[in-house]
């Protein structure tokens, strides 16, 4: 096998909104590695939990109120390509995302093929 460096990105979403959020990624960038396109992974329903600070105009929660919520976890890889990543992370994330601060977190890792 063969490893490739690439970035895997991880965002979290509520379920009402992850088609939407899958579209807006797949508008900005076809995902498209190893003869495939649109390779994500998402997993089961969570629920995640914020408190909102006073001053934040949060999308859920009031000031000072501690917010559980369902969310589901969202990946997908792509080439390690700086440049790619920040045009997915503000075109197709962060611009599709019913959150002020979307939860995104991107590592450098290596995924092998034959």
């Amino acid at each position: 096998m063969k490893l490739h460096p690439v970035y895997r990105i991880t965002v979290f979403v509520p379920p009402a909104h992850l088609e939407a959020l899958k579209a807006g990624i797949l508008s900005v960038d076809p995902l498209a590695a190893g003869g495939y396109a649109a390779g994500m992974w998402e997993s089961a329903p969570g629920r995640e939990q914020f408190r909102v600070l006073d001053g934040t105009a949060s999308a859920s929660g009031r000031s000072g109120e501690l917010v559980r919520e369902p969310s589901v976890r969202l990946e997908f890889c792509i080439p390690r390509d700086p440049g790619r990543l920040q045009h997915l992370l503000t075109q197709g994330i962060a611009a599709h995302h019913p959150w002020n601060t979307p939860a995104v977190f991107v590592d450098s890792t290596e995924f092998a093929s034959p």
